[in-house]
């Protein structure tokens, strides 16, 4: 059973329907379809266009298998990279001020294992089980190795 939003049409003339049935296991709401509402003459209050058809449903049912792993490895290696650059950045203002700054193994390291990271987390994303499931650890991995030598020592 379908049911509508509380705002039937939004500004940009769409209809949102969202499902609210729970029977075949999907969170209520989560597959939400967006259909171009019809246009409606305001003198008449009459529809130009027939109603759309009913929402579509995925052909799976399921939920894929591992999505909060490839999410916990993919934030890591996100801040893998957000950490690179923000040292790259830190390194160029202290080169500009003449101040000391990061040293050339962190300004080297910290971007080489964020690609590495990434480059893995790439595999993770796309290839399912040991590989997946090893791909992501690498980044763990990466990531352990990146903080124990560029920030301990």
């Amino acid at each position: 059973m379908a049911s509508r939003s509380s705002a039937a049409e939004d500004s940009a003339g769409f209809e949102v329907i969202h499902d609210s049935t729970a029977a075949d296991g999907l969170v209520p709401g989560e597959d939400a379809v967006i259909h171009e509402s019809p246009a409606r003459d305001d003198a008449t209050g009459e529809d130009e266009a027939p109603a759309k058809a009913a929402p579509e449903r995925h052909e799976s049912s399921r939920k894929p298998r591992g999505r909060w792993w490839r999410g916990f490895t993919g934030s890591v290696a996100a801040g893998l990279a957000v950490l690179a650059l923000g040292v790259l950045v830190v390194g160029v203002l202290c080169l500009v001020n003449g101040a000391p700054g990061p040293g050339p193994l962190k300004l080297v390291g910290h971007p080489v294992a964020a690609v590495i990271a990434l480059v893995l987390q790439r595999v993770a994303d796309r290839r399912v089980g040991k590989l997946a499931v090893g791909a992501g650890a690498g980044v763990l991995v990466v990531a352990g190795v990146a903080f124990s030598l560029l920030w301990w020592f």
